[in-house]
């Protein structure tokens, strides 16, 4: 019997990387991009830096025959990074148009589009209790969030393009991996050397936009380099376990994961930089974590719906296969009386 090969990293070291390494990059980013800390404010930049790394790692591991290389359409590639390009820029573009609290009022959004466009693709259908705990988590985070709430027609296009564009990528990431039986490192390694490209040449100019700020006019120190290495390196393992989760799990599972994300944040905040944490956030915070079991809950019933199912199913095939045997037993037995008589006579 060949033996189950088993994944290098369980699930819940999956889930783990991504918690820890997105936690980790936001408080990083902070050091580098704030004003009382490096002022390295070119955030598309940043991440054409990031995806660079990436690149780069990518090619040693396939260099070193670590990972193989399974061939996947340039041109699926290509608009694959288009798309995410676009998640990005649009990010970044919203929240300076937008204020903060229409910013996280979109990311929430993504969670019931992510379910509409799966339904829409991949026929992909939710049970009740799902779309309930998906709610409550949405509801606990908004109210963590969600402050004032100002929109322009600008920002609203912008918004909407980053929700659109982030959605249709992590669906996307799960669909390839299965399409071309590509695993999650593989198809980051093929990915990132174009978005690298593009934001490094592209980047500079939105940051103009955004900023006012030229990107060769930044002096930079040991310690500003430090950091953005370190943003660079967390980076890696970030977008390394959010091509591992969703391909293991699905884009709206990942979106849960990533309010979790959010919780953290708040806290850590708290705990670190004496961030404001009133009362309303802690309720908010304990919404969105009985809304994250709930979900654990939910799915995981489904699961043993789906599996009590399928054995059942089997222990069906099974027994119509054994009357199916004990008859045709039954008719050779008959078949020999009959000749065994003739034989006689």
């Amino acid at each position: 019997m060949d033996s189950v090969k088993k994944p290098r990293v369980s699930d819940a070291g999956a889930w783990a990387m991504n918690v820890f390494s997105s936690v980790g990059i936001i408080m990083v980013n902070k050091q580098v991009m704030s004003s009382s800390g490096y002022d390295f404010s070119f955030a598309t930049t940043l991440t054409g830096f990031h995806f660079a790394m990436t690149a780069f790692i990518g090619w040693v591991s396939s260099a070193s025959g670590y990972s193989s290389s399974k061939h996947v359409p340039f041109w699926e590639l290509l608009w694959f990074s288009v798309v995410a390009n676009l998640s990005i820029t649009g990010m970044n573009f919203s929240l300076m148009l937008n204020s903060v609290g229409f910013y996280q009022i979109s990311k929430l959004s993504m969670i019931p589009v992510v379910c509409v466009m799966e339904w829409m693709l991949n026929g992909k259908r939710y049970t009740p209790r799902v779309a309930a705990s998906v709610l409550v988590v949405a509801f606990g985070v908004g109210i963590c969030t969600v402050t004032d709430v100002h929109v322009n027609t600008t920002g609203l296009l912008c918004a909407s393009v980053a929700v659109f564009c982030t959605s249709l990528q992590q669906i996307t990431i799960g669909s390839f991996q299965k399409k071309y039986s590509i695993g999650s490192f593989e198809l980051l390694s093929k990915t990132a050397p174009i978005q690298a490209v593009s934001l490094l040449i592209f980047g500079p100019f939105a940051d103009y936009y955004l900023k006012g700020r030229v990107l060769t006019s930044y002096q930079f120190t040991v310690g500003a380099v430090f950091f953005i290495l370190l943003s660079c390196s967390l980076a890696v393992v970030c977008n390394m376990s959010q091509y591992l989760c969703i391909g293991r799990f699905s884009a709206v599972s990942f979106q849960v994961l990533g309010h979790m994300k959010t919780v953290f944040v708040l806290t850590l905040g708290w705990i670190l930089f004496d961030s404001a944490l009133t009362v309303k956030n802690v309720l908010g915070m304990a919404c969105a974590i009985v809304g994250m079991i709930i979900y654990s809950w939910a799915i995981e019933s489904e699961k043993q719906q789906k599996t009590a199912s399928f054995n059942l199913k089997e222990d069906d095939r099974l027994k119509e296969e054994e009357v199916k045997l004990l008859k045709d037993r039954t008719n050779g037995d008959s078949e020999k009386d009959i000749e065994l008589g003739q034989t006689k006579s």
